[in-house]
């Protein structure tokens, strides 16, 4: 079995340093040293597909660009990278989303694959016309994917639920694949969804023992459904030579928190209705930047001033590489990463921990194409005197 690795498309902006915002928050000014457009992003998008990296990730909410639109555009500027489109079910109706997906696997070549992301933030929502709560969103994605996968299955629809109801719904043309879904969220209701609907449940990146927690817990109410799930984490990567490089540059990305934006992006996270988000600010204590090093190598810096995925495995290629095999000896198999800048990082990551994982028989190149260890610096710091 070979490991899977997503990239991920700031559609945010890019920087030298952490671009916040998440869960509700705004990012933050750096978000416009680089900002998403078309072009910058699909620089990290050749780069990733050449590298290695099966798909990206794009974020959805107020703080981002439209995932749909954005991966729509870019994915003409790419040839093999799929796109794992993050979307809120309840933000438009079953069939159209269906319809969507459908026509984005003609146009792209079967290259979408969808992130289902209910809506932990109230306030967020409302803002969108959703007055839900928390738990009947869960319900009411529980619903859309019911009518979304049989839609996709060529069946025709008809159903009238506690939340969403279409009659006589029926697509003209199936989606070829079928799209796989990835789902995330740490409540109870959360996890029902997940083991009903999910191919691939995501973790954001815990230390070892809590995703093992995690994968025992989805893998119990999977079985109760008749259902296998795959499983997957969200982690920043900061890799380098040598391990005192690696964490001499988080701890550059650190020096650059005033403790202002800290306060203020913690405020607003405590207020986040998100069981992942609680359980994120539980690693750093809620703005702590004593003890960041929450297991060897794991690092929750990054959740200082970001929502959502907060920590970041930091180190050598070779202890990046070996943290990676321990999340994976717990059933992990796919991991959508990150990096600050992400063109840069995402070199730092396909030079240097890519081609060691392909050494230890657990990584193959999407292409089949052999790599080696670079012995040299790579992309991000070619050329510097």
């Amino acid at each position: 079995m070979s490991l899977t690795f997503h990239w991920f498309l700031p559609t945010n902006g890019d920087s030298r340093h952490v671009v916040g915002g998440g869960h509700g928050t705004p990012a933050t000014e750096t978000g416009r040293d680089r900002p998403p457009t078309v072009g910058y992003l699909s620089q990290i998008a050749r780069a990733a597909e050449d590298l290695g990296f099966v798909g990206a990730l794009t974020p959805t909410g107020a703080w981002c660009e439209d995932a749909w639109l954005t991966t729509a555009m870019v994915s003409q500027r790419t040839e093999r990278l799929k796109f794992l489109v993050a979307f809120r079910p309840g933000f438009v109706s079953p069939t159209l989303a269906a319809q969507m997906a459908s026509t984005f696997q003609r146009q792209t070549g079967g290259r979408l694959l969808l992130n289902v992301v209910t809506g932990g933030e109230s306030h967020e929502q409302r803002a969108y016309g959703d007055f839900l709560d928390k738990d009947a969103r869960y319900r009411r994605t529980g619903e859309f994917l019911q009518i979304v996968r049989e839609l996709w299955a060529g069946k025709t629809v008809d159903l009238h639920g506690e939340h969403l109801q279409v009659e006589d719904a029926r697509l003209a043309r199936v989606p070829e694949p079928v799209p796989q879904v990835y789902f995330g969220g740490s409540s109870p209701i959360a996890g029902e969804i997940a083991a009903r609907h999910a191919d691939v449940y995501l973790t954001w990146g815990e230390p070892p023992a809590q995703v093992a927690e995690k994968i025992a817990w989805i893998r119990a109410l999977a079985a109760r459904e008749g259902r296998a799930v795959r499983f997957g984490i969200r982690l920043h990567v900061i890799t380098r030579d040598t391990s005192e490089q690696a964490w001499a540059e988080a701890n550059r990305l650190l020096a650059g928190f005033d403790a202002e934006t800290v306060a203020s992006v913690q405020a607003g996270l405590a207020r986040s209705e998100s069981e992942g988000q609680r359980r994120m600010l539980a690693l750093h204590g809620g703005g702590s930047r004593d003890r960041l090093e929450i297991h060897p190598n794991l690092w929750a810096g990054i959740g200082l001033v970001r929502g959502g995925a907060g920590t970041a495995l930091v180190g050598s290629h070779d202890e990046v590489a070996e943290r990676i095999q321990e999340y994976a000896a717990l059933g992990i198999e796919e991991f959508v990463l990150s990096g600050y800048p992400h063109l840069e990082e995402a070199y730092w990551f396909g030079e240097g921990v890519l081609p060691r994982l392909q050494a230890r028989g657990v990584w193959q190149h999407p292409l089949g194409r052999p790599t080696a260890p670079s012995a040299q610096v790579p992309f991000a710091d070619a050329g510097r005197p």
